[in-house]
């Protein structure tokens, strides 16, 4: 994407969290600075592109698996560019009665996500900052098409590892989880600190140049998001060994990394009981 194609309020000089997503997954959407912040990432962590790959694929599976046991109402916070396996995409190929809306605070983001959407009446895609959930649970375009008295799946899939502690993200994923009606889904990938401090400080130090914090935790602090929900076995999950290996991970795309790269990478979805 050229420079002069910013749209209005976007400085392209700054690197942007979402449209490095993009860079690494192969996409256009992006600008010089994304990219050569994108790259100075790789040079840390080279398994970086091929891991963002795996959680879209990630993504898909979650979406199947919740379609699965009946959820019909999917609200994606931090959803981030149109990429491969979108929510809504496996959503409705498997369920046709089922409702989506995307949530992000980038202008790009959520110009192409309507853009993409335009002829779909259910699905929608909300420019909001997810962590102001009030704002978010009470829009007009997310209530339209989800009701909070029936089960539905929050995904924070792309969110949580760039919300800064300063931003309370316990105290804003409460309140999602408090809105849930019971038998409602909570699904959260997020970057772990606990296998690669130095690598993962490294990167956090980078993502200083761009207009997003990069937070990796640990896996207590990540397992605390879902509070009371039940999570679906083994739990929280990261790495390979077999004893890990989240139940939806797909045996034929396992990256071939070491294990304390695997490990930096956790994943889980609870249940309200």
């Amino acid at each position: 994407m050229a420079a002069e194609q910013a749209p209005l309020g976007v400085d392209p000089r700054i690197p942007n969290a979402a449209r490095m997503y993009d860079y690494f997954l192969d996409g256009k959407d992006n600008f010089q600075a994304d990219r050569d912040l994108a790259e100075l990432v790789l040079s840390v962590l080279p398994e970086t592109r091929d891991g963002t790959r795996e959680n879209r694929k990630l993504i898909g599976r979650v979406v199947e698996y919740l379609a699965g046991q009946g959820i019909r109402q999917f609200l994606d916070l931090g959803s981030g560019l149109p990429a491969q396996q979108n929510v809504h995409e496996v959503a409705l190929r498997l369920a046709p009665d089922a409702r989506v809306v995307y949530v992000d605070s980038d202008p790009v983001v959520c110009a192409h996500g309507r853009a993409l959407l335009a002829e779909g009446d259910r699905v929608a895609m909300v420019r909001g900052d997810a962590r102001r959930p009030q704002e978010i649970l009470g829009d007009p375009e997310v209530r339209e098409l989800i009701d909070f008295d029936e089960p539905v799946a929050v995904l924070m899939m792309f969110l949580l590892r760039l919300v800064p502690d300063e931003d309370d993200p316990q105290r804003f994923v409460a309140v999602y989880r408090e809105a849930m009606a019971p038998g409602s889904y909570l699904a959260i990938s997020h970057v772990g600190s606990d296998a690669a401090p130095e690598r993962t400080a490294r990167i956090s130090e980078l993502y200083r140049q761009s207009d997003a914090a990069f937070c990796p935790r640990t896996g207590e602090e990540i397992a605390r998001f879902f509070g009371d929900f039940e999570l679906i076995p083994p739990g929280l999950a990261n790495g390979r060994k077999a004893e890990n290996v989240w139940p939806f991970a797909d045996p034929d795309t396992v990256l071939p990394v070491d294990e304390e790269t695997a490990r930096m990478a956790y994943v889980g979805i609870g249940r309200k009981p």
